[in-house]
């Protein structure tokens, strides 16, 4: 993974963050929760060390909602749009892959592949929901 800094921004502009380094996974989410939240079949995620992340303008603007404890999805008051997702019990900060655009997007598996409504046979690992390191079954689907 290449690592260097990696700007983002809002959909309006108003909110502004960069983050540092490399990230310390990247995949793609099946849930209902991102399917929802990003409007989408499926979400790009990148996982970074929260120390990394820096809101460099519109910090006022962000705001933040809690569906559950697991995840404190963020978002622009002014415009709406998404910014990240923190995972306090991982102890990480999904930044959205598309929300920075400059980063060579490379993932490396398939999480709540059990949830799916879009098949995506890419050769990657599809766990039916996380991994066991992050609290999950640690069991893997056929594509």
């Amino acid at each position: 993974m290449n690592r260097s800094t990696y700007k983002g921004q809002c959909f309006c502009g108003s909110v502004k963050f960069e983050v540092s380094g490399g990230p310390e996974g990247m995949g793609y989410c099946h849930c209902e929760s991102c399917r929802s939240w990003s409007a989408a079949p499926v979400n790009g995620f990148t996982l970074w060390n929260p120390d990394s992340l820096t809101i460099t303008e519109g910090a006022e603007h962000v705001g933040e909602y809690h569906k559950t404890e697991n995840s404190h999805r963020k978002f622009c008051t002014r415009c709406g749009g998404h910014l990240m997702t923190d995972h306090p019990g991982m102890g990480l900060v999904d930044i959205f892959s598309a929300m920075l655009p400059d980063l060579d997007f490379e993932p490396g598996l398939h999480v709540h592949y059990g949830e799916k409504v879009l098949s995506i046979p890419d050769g990657l690992p599809k766990f039916a929901d996380l991994p066991g390191d992050f609290g999950g079954s640690d069991q893997q689907l056929p594509e």
